[in-house]
């Protein structure tokens, strides 16, 4: 569940040897462990190491010794000289029995499995020379290819790829995933992750105190609100979406829906009353509210039976919505601002945050990756050394908010620096109003008494499961409906009758 930092991961060796054990030791049971994979993948044909120059190199050499010595085919490639390895790498050279050829393109040919055991999780500068060349032929011998650690080429810290990158079938890594095999489009070279136990023990994390999460199940368990046998609907709490006009209605329409079959008692759509029609057409259980000014929303949300909004879907951009958004923060309600909320602010994102830290407000910002240079217009996605989980981090910090970047690779934080990232939405999310439902899936959390940063995990985490469940040619409207089949799997993992 955690996941660590390339120093975070350092910090974990060390800590590992000076418990005890040896550096040598943890390459041992990485290279046999990457061995074990080899066979699993292969059971025959002759296997290719391609080795770098530092532990990630070592590790790839035991590998090989290990095959060999199950009497596999094994031939050895480095970049390098052999003789200029040190530490635990030059004892893994000195394990190695067999002969070292050449580093060059024209080597990899077409064995059964390739070794990736080039570069390790630490790279971050571009490849070149004679390692982008080879890299090149690896991934053109239409081999299938192991890689150790994380595909060579990829940075570990950001998920990016420094000019070319392996394609693997399969990546071991050991202890624990680094943010470079979730993030795109580090994910997409990694293949089948395969997170291995190499003899470090879990204790070393009381020390490291790692912030930073793969999204799943693990993460948020205590915090999901289950529905007890003597509840009611007011006890899941009242959430309301601000609708936009007669013409931009269905957006709040789909959030309301979310936020319905998220698990909210109540929902209302707080409606401009020449729309008031049209949102009462098409609504049955959600119920409606005249609201035109702000004014009159922050009338409404005086009652503290609405403990949760969303503002932004379809509402539109400029100075009534800044409006809106204002009188949410002065609420005793917790908001998520999506949309239209966050691009009213672009031209003064401080003052949006600074009415959060004012009015201690617990909101839930989550824009796409076009919204999010607009409150953040210096953290740009550009920069392959900044990873979509730092500007997100930062992004938290700045404003006070929980954020939530959406895509792929959905990321959330929190001002306290806590992190998750999300690997379970489909392509097939993609597509018009599928975050509006999102916003009411959160909103219909934070009803509920979730956590601020537990809600947005947890949404984010429905959300690509939904997305799973109904499948390709999936429209927005098809979420809410598919949420039902969602939270019987999860109860059915937490072993509750229902």
């Amino acid at each position: 569940m955690e996941i660590l930092s390339i120093p975070e991961m350092q910090r974990a060796d060390l800590l590992t040897i000076a418990n005890g054990s040896s550096g040598f030791a943890l390459m041992l049971a990485a290279g046999r462990a990457v061995a074990s994979a080899a066979n699993d993948l292969v059971e025959e044909g002759p296997i290719l190491v391609v080795v770098g120059a530092g532990n990630n190199g070592g590790d790839g050499l035991i590998a090989a010794t290990e095959l060999m010595a199950m009497g596999r085919e094994v031939s050895v490639i480095m970049l390098g000289d052999r003789e200029a390895l040190k530490g635990d790498a030059a004892l893994a050279a000195r394990e190695w029995k067999g002969p070292v050829f050449p580093f060059h393109p024209q080597a990899i040919r077409q064995p059964a499995l390739i070794i990736d055991a080039l570069f390790g999780a630490g790279l971050n500068r571009p490849v070149k020379g004679d390692a982008l060349a080879v890299i090149e032929a690896i991934n053109a011998s239409g081999a299938p290819v192991l890689s150790i650690d994380l595909p060579s080429g990829i940075n570990g810290t950001t998920g990016m790829v420094m000019g070319v990158a392996v394609r693997a079938v399969e990546t071991v890594t050991f202890f624990r995933r680094k943010p470079g095999h979730l993030l795109l489009p580090g994910r997409l070279h990694c293949g089948r992750v395969r997170v291995v136990d190499i003899g470090i023990d879990d204790a070393v994390l009381d020390e490291i105190k790692p912030l930073t999460f793969e999204n799943c199940v693990a993460l948020w368990q205590n915090a999901f609100p289950v529905p007890r046998i003597e509840g009611h609907k007011y006890g899941r709490g009242h959430a309301v979406v601000l609708s936009g006009g007669l013409a931009a209605t269905g957006a709040a329409r789909l959030a309301a829906r979310g936020a319905l079959r998220g698990g909210a008692g109540l929902v209302t759509v707080a409606s401009p009353r020449d729309a008031l029609a049209v949102n009462a057409a098409a609504l049955t259980a959600i119920m409606i509210r005249a609201v035109d000014t702000s004014v009159e929303f922050e009338t409404l949300l005086s009652d503290r039976r609405f403990n949760a909004c969303v503002i932004g879907p379809g509402l539109g951009v400029g100075y009534r919505t800044r409006e809106l958004v204002q009188a949410a923060l002065a609420a005793p309600c917790r908001s998520v601002l999506d949309a239209d909320a966050l691009t009213s602010f672009a031209d003064a994102p401080d003052r949006l945050f600074e009415g959060i830290r004012a009015a201690g407000a617990e909101l839930v910002l989550t824009p796409h990756e076009g919204e999010f240079p607009r409150l953040f217009s210096d953290m740009s996605n550009k920069n392959p050394l900044r990873s979509k989980l730092e500007r997100v981090r930062v992004a938290a910090e700045r404003s006070g908010a929980v954020v939530l970047l959406k895509g792929p690779d959905t990321v959330v934080a929190a001002p306290d620096g806590r992190a998750a990232i999300a690997c379970n939405a489909p392509p097939w999310l993609a597509t018009a109003g599928a975050g509006d439902v999102l916003s009411g899936m959160i909103a219909a959390l934070l009803a509920q008494h979730v956590p601020t940063f537990e809600a947005a995990c947890i949404g984010a985490w429905m959300h690509g499961e939904a997305g799973g469940e109904a499948g390709p040619g999936l429209i927005a409207e098809d979420l809410p409906e598919v949420l039902p089949a969602v939270f019987r799997r999860l109860y059915d993992e937490f072993g509750i009758d229902y």
